[in-house]
């Protein structure tokens, strides 16, 4: 007489395999030991070690809140070239204010948040673009740029009258909620985490789950080495002593970066 066969469930959904994956790596933490990289920072009240892990999670969910869609663009006056142009100037433009990292990452989040819930004309953009980095340096800096260096740098193309009408209805828009986290605080705190393990214990990212990130910025890295865009000010911006040259280091040749790049290149 055979045996009955073992009820089967429903397949694994995703998220399913997603909590079992992080489950294991939590397990593999402890087992292993896994070094707590706040342990040392308790004496310095700004690196909150007793809140971080806490914040970290807030962030998460808050990131979730207030999401960008990858295609916001589409059907818009607006393309995805036009918006490099723009982007590729305010770096240039924040090198020369000496602003804040914070302040130019939160400058384009507010520029992508607003873009997609409000059209815009193409004589326009620019508009949003100055005026989204000088709300950023008003929530980032301590002494913000005046609004007149934003007018020169434009070349006068607006006035501070038009800036201030576009602060007000980005701010709007936008609801007043400009706390979006930012990738650059995500990025520090995988910087500190440093290896596999770790960085998938803190982050709580698989390897497979950012490998499409990866390939796009390997994919942005080549381009640039080939000159294959003309799209520059951000490797420039890098190669400055200031900033230790990263842009020029012999790893971003590599053959690693190339083999990540090649799906997106139509490269075998």
């Amino acid at each position: 007489m055979a045996l009955p066969r073992r009820p089967t469930g429903p397949s694994p959904t995703p998220e399913d395999m997603k909590e079992e994956s992080l489950c294991q790596a939590f397990s593999d933490a402890l087992l292993c030991k896994i070094e707590d990289i706040d342990n040392e920072d308790g004496e310095n009240p700004q690196l909150c070690s007793d809140y971080v892990k806490d914040i970290y999670q807030y962030l998460k969910q808050l990131e979730v809140l207030h999401p960008i869609n990858p295609h916001f663009l589409d059907g818009r006056d607006i393309n995805g070239r036009m918006r490099a142009i723009l982007v590729d100037w305010l770096v240039q433009v924040h090198s020369k204010f000496r602003l804040l990292q914070e302040t130019l990452y939160m400058c384009v989040a507010i520029m992508d948040r607003f873009l997609q819930v409000q059209p815009v004309s193409r004589k326009k953009l620019q508009l949003v673009g100055i005026t989204a980095l000088l709300l950023a340096s008003k929530y980032e800096e301590m002494f913000s740029p005046n609004i007149k260096d934003f007018v020169y740098i434009t070349d006068n193309a607006y006035t501070s009258s038009q800036i201030r009408e576009m602060e007000t209805l980005i701010l709007k828009e936008l609801k007043f909620e400009l706390g979006r986290p930012l990738p650059l605080h995500f990025l520090r705190r995988a910087s500190k985490a440093g290896e596999n393990l770790k960085q998938q214990y803190y982050t709580g990212y698989t390897e497979n789950e950012v490998l499409e990130v990866m390939q796009h910025m390997a994919k942005n890295v080549m381009k640039v080495n080939e000159n294959l865009t003309k799209f520059i000010a951000i490797k420039n911006k890098y190669a400055s002593s200031k900033l230790l040259k990263i842009s020029t280091i012999p790893q971003l040749n590599s053959k690693a970066i190339q083999e990540l790049a090649s799906p997106l290149m139509g490269r075998s």
